[in-house]
């Protein structure tokens, strides 16, 4: 079980969460066009701090595919998330942008609203290696970094349906993260406001570790004999 932790914002923090195990640490880059991103000279000391096997991974909210594809070359993340809303970047967009970073790994962001997120998330069959099922609000120009979940059954039929790896978001945290599991059998689950400290976008060490071992425990139990 994959546990992905988002939005570092210091080497400190990036450093603390590779000790603590978790898989992807998540750094939101950018120009300034969407609140909390971060520069690439920033994102850099971030990425250089993260200790393998925890992986760098590197949001970009931009539809803008020549800004993508210039920083990702030059911060080198182990995977690139693209978190534009869907009608802003599309399946074909991002098949242009793996023409454009040969062997680079993508993870697309797909908005669980209704069953039309699984066509969505069905449209990137062939092109994303990894697909994260994230909470939306349609008048948002990105998806996710709500807090809140979304209609996990949907979630499930994604899973069912779709071959892609799957990383379950939208208010998971340590105490509702194995229920997550067990409903969506997901590859893996993301983490962003609920393990903040109260009141800020810092991380709280403690409740990501928590949240990691519940996510861990969970997926040791997560496949029943039927």
């Amino acid at each position: 079980m994959l546990t992905q932790i988002y939005e570092i914002s210091t080497p400190e923090e990036a450093s603390a969460l590779s000790a603590i195990g978790v898989d992807h640490i998540g750094v939101l880059v950018g120009d300034g066009q969407f609140p909390r991103e971060l520069p690439i000279s920033t994102a850099s000391k971030i990425g250089a701090a993260i200790v393998p096997p925890s992986k760098f991974s590197a949001l970009f909210l931009t539809r803008d595919l020549s800004l993508i594809a210039s920083w990702a070359r030059e911060l080198n993340p182990a995977i690139v998330h693209l978190g534009a809303s869907a009608e802003l970047l599309s399946p074909q967009d991002v098949a242009s942008l793996k023409r454009m970073l040969p062997g680079i790994v993508v993870m697309r962001s797909i908005p669980v609203f209704s069953e039309e997120s699984v066509a969505i998330a069905e449209s990137y069959v062939g092109i994303a290696d990894f697909l994260l099922l994230d909470s939306y609000r349609s008048t948002d120009k990105q998806i996710g970094a709500l807090g809140v979940t979304h209609d996990w059954n949907i979630s499930r039929r994604i899973v069912d349906v779709v071959r892609i790896p799957v990383v379950l978001a939208g208010g998971l945290g340590p105490d509702n993260v194995a229920g997550a599991i067990q409903a969506v059998r997901p590859a893996g689950v993301d983490s962003k406001t609920k393990t903040d400290q109260d009141g800020s976008h810092d991380k709280d060490l403690e409740r990501v570790r928590r949240f990691h071992e519940a996510a861990r425990a969970a997926a040791d139990n997560r496949f029943p004999s039927a």
